[in-house]
């Protein structure tokens, strides 16, 4: 029943962050991916610190909605399936290391995206002709460290609100209601 009890919860975690994943990619904006991303299901990352389920669940979770972006991107979008799932795995496995520190352990999910994704993303970007930072006026064509420095400085700070301003209140909602002492 206990391994039972384990899978389920990670397959409602992969659910979950797979549909908040693709229904921000839905919206009009591009927050959800480019350079400067601001993923809802981001937030859910704070549940690693929860349980280890999210380990698999978060990883398997990251896969399924970048493969959603596969189906509408192209096979260059397989970047985001490898590298992106990858980031969320060390993430997940960070927060649960050092879950009795919160700071310390939402810090993971920030800091594996802010470097992993940046360093495939200018590629995906350019394999799509997405050159450009219009709100900077920046043509980046060409400028691989560049684009992965701005990566890094934005999905840094996209994801640090997202898991610090959303995720960390939702951690705390969650120990309230007990659910912490339940999984």
């Amino acid at each position: 029943m206990r391994r039972t009890a384990y899978i389920a919860r990670a397959g409602v975690i992969a659910a979950l962050y797979a549909a908040l994943t693709i229904l921000v990619l839905q919206l009009p904006s591009q927050l959800g991916w480019g350079l400067v991303q601001f993923r809802l299901s981001e937030a859910v990352t704070v549940v690693a610190t929860l349980t280890p389920a999210a380990i698999p669940g978060l990883w398997l979770g990251t896969i399924l909605a970048n493969s959603f972006i596969v189906a509408q991107v192209g096979p260059i979008a397989l970047l985001d399936v490898v590298f992106g799932s990858l980031a969320s795995l060390l993430g997940a496995v960070w927060a649960w290391k050092f879950r009795d520190r919160t700071a310390l352990a939402l810090l993971g999910p920030v800091l594996f995206n802010a470097l992993i994704v940046p360093a495939y993303l200018p590629a995906m970007l350019a394999g799509l002709g997405l050159y450009e930072i219009p709100f900077l006026g920046v043509d980046l064509e060409g400028h691989w460290i560049t684009m992965y420095l701005f990566g890094v400085l934005a999905i840094g700070i996209g994801q640090a609100v997202v898991v610090y301003g959303l995720g960390w209140p939702l951690l705390t909602a969650l120990r309230r209601m007990g659910v912490s002492e339940r999984v």
